[in-house]
């Protein structure tokens, strides 16, 4: 397989895991429904910017760490988990106490910023270790023989990155549209606290699952 028909492939793989509904869309929505198109927009690049690491990392060999060891492997997960769970449960607590909003103000500053969103978005991506068991898995395939390895990986990641901009594009597009009737405080905080519980659920997921 040449190079360009080992992208497009990718590209059609990747394209179908983006689309699929998962954690990542959760946050996106939740960002852009209860603060604004720059915190959104910096929770997807974080995303994405774990995405292209795990690409680099596969590539030279270093992701390979998490299917090769058990320990390294247990490590990451349950950091993971820790991570859903308190921020799934912040979400609820603050619903609960009518502080669903991600604005910052001078009251509140440690709420929203687009530091917090970009790192709420990068933390998520690299703590998930199915990220880099997907791509240990599914990524060296498509890596012709004689390319260089993490050019190559950056580069395929970078398809995947792409195809999840366009989409994470069209849910902020989608929420914008809304946004009217989803600016009702009932309504934010009910939205919060149902990503809230989503998040934990995830965590959850996290936790029970097999290696």
């Amino acid at each position: 397989m040449d190079i360009y028909g080992s992208i497009a492939s990718f590209a059609v793989i990747v394209g179908l895991l983006t689309l699929t509904p998962g954690l990542d869309t959760a946050l996106i929505l939740r960002t852009s429904l209860l603060a604004d198109r720059r915190s959104a927009w910096a929770v997807v690049l974080g995303i994405q910017a774990g995405t292209l690491l795990w690409g680099l990392l596969t590539a030279v060999g270093l992701s390979a760490l998490l299917t090769a060891s058990h320990v390294a492997y247990e490590v990451l997960r349950w950091a993971g988990v820790a991570y859903l769970v308190w921020m799934g449960g912040k979400m609820v607590w603050n619903s609960r106490k009518g502080k669903a909003q991600e604005t910052a103000t001078p009251e509140r500053p440690e709420i929203g910023g687009w530091g917090a969103a970009f790192r709420r978005g990068l933390l998520t991506n690299l703590l998930n270790p199915k990220m880099g068991a997907f791509y240990v898995a599914i990524l060296p395939p498509f890596i012709p023989d004689g390319a260089p390895h993490a050019v190559m990986g950056v580069l395929l990641a970078g398809v995947h990155v792409c195809e999840g901009l366009l989409w994470s594009a069209l849910l902020i597009g989608f929420t914008a549209l809304m946004r009217g009737w989803l600016n009702k405080p009932s309504v934010k905080r009910g939205l919060d606290r149902v990503t809230g519980v989503i998040v934990i659920g995830f965590g959850v997921q996290l936790a029970a699952q097999q290696r």
